[in-house]
């Protein structure tokens, strides 16, 4: 066990005996000594003097001769509760002094006897060591109980969704292993300056301590390291304490009051959070460029745009998920053939660099297919064979319409996709939900379905991002939708904002949306 040189520090000390000569020797051998004594007359009182509130003693030096118990009695009940269990005590008698005696105060709680009368060094060096002792070990389990919350905090810190919730992890948890108040300061990923607080200004009167973050521009950091200026107060001086990921990343820095770094072990505390702070920011600043590498690739096996046609004004909206680094599988297509209108939209099982592969050939050969004039089924049967050839292990789901441009016909083929939507001239919304099976099972699929839709019509093609929640049922997914839909603008962009708005996407699923409005032949 180490020990530290505060372990042998002066200390608050109860001394327990019925004799006022002999508490008055022990008290002035302590006090001379440097400690601070506090008298009790019996066992009752001295219990007492325990359970008050205030500062409680670090060592208990108790008679064994008492007249209302004994010392033995008065240790038991000390050891056996506990706020006072880790208190130490020494028995101390002019009387009780036989073998038996002193093994039965040992027996019985004690940490140390003493034969009365004792020499003052003898008593000093007793008093020392047994609180050398007790404070180590204090120490120790303050240090393990610290430790058990850093390594909390480090959790915290590393389930931070983003730079903001990491500064308010950082400095929460500073100030929880300091019991202070604490602020850390760090450069997000996208450049700028957060500063975060556990303190309520009085401009935040209401919103609780805590959850403060600010922007804060580069030339007010370095004030931070000095003193900051607390709520009615003068300003405090500050402990500064960094932690680097790499050497040419902005620091992440952690400050508290320069008085609550009493010790090695606050400082190493303090350090070892600062260090996974920092670590914890290199992740989510690796993840975030990760995620937008992701992002534009998978951008890129999308259309770059959308068809313009006389027969129908189009607009699209594609979210991908924001919880994770893959690469989702939705698609969307649209291309205008002699044949007619054709549009789509699709999702490949999965979320993965294969899934966006399978995405990118799939569109593409979709593509193919619709310009070589195939027929909504036709198109889907090829994919379907092409699927077997090349990702035996892909399913995908694709619904395809085929406006017609000469007629009021539209074609529906689906592959097991969310059923199309329909709003009329009227404003009255209905689902098209005949389908065949999924992409990549190798079943027949069905001639497409013949739909008369007059112009003026909505038409809306979803992926199931858009609808589908945990714990509920997808049929209450697709009522909502149609509510949305029924509400909606009579124009694409718009309709499209307005769904969204309706139907939040939670971000767990990428999201494809594809409008579509019919005109006048």
């Amino acid at each position: 066990m180490t020990f530290s040189p505060h372990d042998q520090g002066p200390a608050r000390i109860l001394v327990v005996d019925d004799s006022p000569t002999n508490r008055y020797v022990l008290a002035t051998v302590l006090r001379r000594a440097g400690h601070h004594v506090t008298e009790a007359e019996d066992g009752t009182s001295a219990l007492a003097l325990l359970a008050a509130p205030g500062p409680p003693p670090e060592v208990a030096l108790v008679d064994v001769r008492l007249p209302d118990m004994t010392g033995f009695e008065v240790c038991e009940r000390i050891k056996g509760d506990p706020a006072t269990t880790a208190l130490p005590v020494i028995n101390i008698s002019a009387s009780a002094i036989t073998t038996d005696d002193r093994t039965q105060g040992l027996t019985r709680g004690a940490d140390a006897y003493l034969v009365d009368p004792v020499a003052p060094a003898e008593l000093l060096a007793t008093v020392t060591a047994t609180l050398r002792y007790a404070r180590a070990r204090r120490r120790a389990e303050n240090l393990a109980d610290r430790l058990r919350l850093l390594h909390t905090c480090t959790l915290r810190l590393y389930h931070a969704r983003d730079a903001e919730e990491l500064a308010r992890a950082a400095a929460e948890g500073a100030g929880a292993l300091l019991h202070c108040r604490a602020a850390a300061s760090l450069t997000a990923p996208q450049g700028s300056h957060l500063l975060a607080h556990t303190w309520e200004d009085p401009a935040e009167k209401g919103q609780g301590p805590g959850h403060r973050v600010h922007p804060a521009p580069p030339n007010e950091r370095l004030p931070l390291l000095a003193c900051w200026p607390c709520v009615d107060e003068d300003p405090v001086p500050l402990r500064a304490v960094t932690g680097h990921a790499k050497p040419e990343r902005p620091p992440v820095t952690l400050l508290v009051p320069a008085d609550a770094v009493t010790g090695e072990d606050e400082h190493g505390l303090l350090a070892q959070l600062a260090q996974a702070s920092a670590l914890a920011l290199e992740a989510l600043r690796s993840y975030s460029e990760e995620h937008a590498l992701a992002l534009t690739l998978q951008r890129s096996f999308l259309p770059a745009a959308l068809p313009v046609t006389s027969r129908a004004e189009l607009a699209v909206r594609y979210l991908p998920a924001n919880e994770r680094t893959e690469i989702g599988g939705d698609f969307y297509e649209a291309i205008d053939t002699p044949g007619g209108l054709v549009v789509a939209v699709g999702d490949v099982a999965g979320h993965s660099l294969d899934a966006a592969m399978v995405m990118g050939e799939v569109r593409h050969a979709l593509r193919a297919y619709a310009a070589e004039g195939h027929r909504p089924e036709d198109i889907l049967t090829r994919l379907d064979h092409l699927l077997a050839c090349t990702n035996p292990q892909a399913t995908v789901t694709l619904c395809v319409l085929l406006i017609e441009h000469a007629t009021d016909l539209v074609h529906v083929a689906n592959a097991g996709h969310l059923p199309p939507l329909v709003r009329s001239p009227e404003g009255t919304s209905y689902c098209l939900r005949e389908h065949g099976p999924l992409l990549g099972l190798g079943l027949p699929h069905p001639p497409a379905l013949r739909v008369t839709v007059p112009a003026g019509s909505l038409l809306l093609l979803v992926t199931d991002g858009l609808v589908e929640r945990r714990g509920e049922d997808l049929e209450q997914g697709i009522r909502r939708l149609t509510e949305a839909w029924e509400s909606a603008p009579g124009r694409p962009e718009e309709a499209c904002a307005h769904v969204l708005e309706r139907l939040a996407p939670q971000g767990e699923d990428d999201v494809a949306l594809l409008a579509v409005r019919l005109e006048k032949r």
